[in-house]
């Protein structure tokens, strides 16, 4: 299973980058995480340029989204919102909005800022986006504030209750990803292994 991370951040060293990197470390096998690195790529969203074949950063946006079970997000907040960079992948992926690959995809959002609040207002703003789009957007939240304060030089996060909240995340996408049916108590044991691992 792959789940596609999604950073809103263009930033080198960033806390919600971090977070998604240590999304992945909590991972077991055979769930992988791989991050996408290419926002900054795609253009601005110019309905003169939506027309196939689409421009090339967007293409392999799109691509990406459909080669992944699920997305994870992960946002910082700028003026109470969603960065601009972030929306606008989200609008060209939107399209067109009967076929485009986050419909039906699980999306969660987490997200990470140097205020109290964690982005908390940034992940609502987000999922009303993700949503209109027909994506499968969990309800789980992981509002890390503070950042300077939770990661290390290294970009680690260092609050276990945190990390264990973040597992939890992590492991509802997975289970929101299995097809009808399938055994959720594999995945369930995989949380709580992930959740022993984050202490």
């Amino acid at each position: 299973m792959r789940i596609l991370g999604l950073s809103g951040s263009l930033r080198h060293g960033s806390y919600n980058t971090s977070l998604l990197r240590t999304a992945r470390e909590l991972l077991l096998e055979p769930v992988e995480l791989e991050l996408y690195d290419a926002l900054k790529e795609i253009p601005p969203y110019d309905e003169d340029d939506d027309r196939e074949p689409a421009p090339a950063p967007v293409q392999r946006f799109r691509d990406a989204i459909r080669a992944a079970d699920a997305v994870l997000v992960a946002t910082p907040e700028y003026n109470s919102s969603v960065p601009g960079q972030l929306k606008n992948a989200i609008d060209w992926a939107s399209r067109p909005l009967a076929t485009n690959p986050l419909r039906n995809r699980p999306v969660a959002v987490v997200g990470a800022s140097t205020s109290v609040f964690g982005a908390v207002w940034a992940q609502a703003e987000l999922r009303k986006v993700l949503a209109a789009t027909g994506a499968r957007v969990l309800p789980d939240e992981l509002a890390v504030g503070r950042a300077r304060e939770r990661f290390d030089a290294d970009g680690r996060l260092l609050d276990a209750e945190l990390r264990a909240r973040l597992a939890e995340v992590v492991y509802a996408l997975v289970d929101e990803s299995m097809p009808p049916g399938a055994a959720r108590a594999e995945t369930t044991t995989g949380a709580s292994r992930a959740s022993a691992r984050a202490a």
